[in-house]
């Protein structure tokens, strides 16, 4: 959480760049990355972060954090990042607000259901 909201207060006034993310893999490594902004939908901080780690070669990851720009703090991630993390690492625990501070949870318990997979 301290990796992506580092990051996010070093976004500035940047409108192209407003959430930081950072995730954790089994490694112990840090990758973080910002969002790109676009009207279009450009892809979100949690996205970029997992293709950041697998850039660096990083298999599984254990955890993520997302915050936003201009002291927002800690985001939970929105439908689409869940099911994408959900898909790509489904026993990735992410940290969200909740009213007593900071919560990590699972990302399976983050959507309402969780369709199986058919093959």
């Amino acid at each position: 959480m301290d990796a992506a909201e580092t990051l996010a207060r070093s976004l500035g006034d940047n409108d192209n760049h407003t959430v930081a993310a950072a995730a954790m893999d089994v490694d112990g490594r840090i990758h973080q990355a910002a969002n790109v902004y676009h009207f279009t939908g450009g892809p979100c901080a949690e996205l970029v972060a997992l293709g950041v780690a697998a850039a660096a070669g990083a298999k599984q990851l254990l955890t993520i954090a997302a915050a936003g720009d201009r002291g927002r703090g800690l985001i939970p991630p929105c439908g689409r990042c869940r099911q994408v993390l959900l898909d790509h690492h489904p026993d990735i625990l992410v940290a969200v607000p909740a009213e007593k501070g900071p919560v990590v949870r699972p990302v399976r318990k983050l959507l309402p259901v969780v369709p199986r997979r058919v093959v």
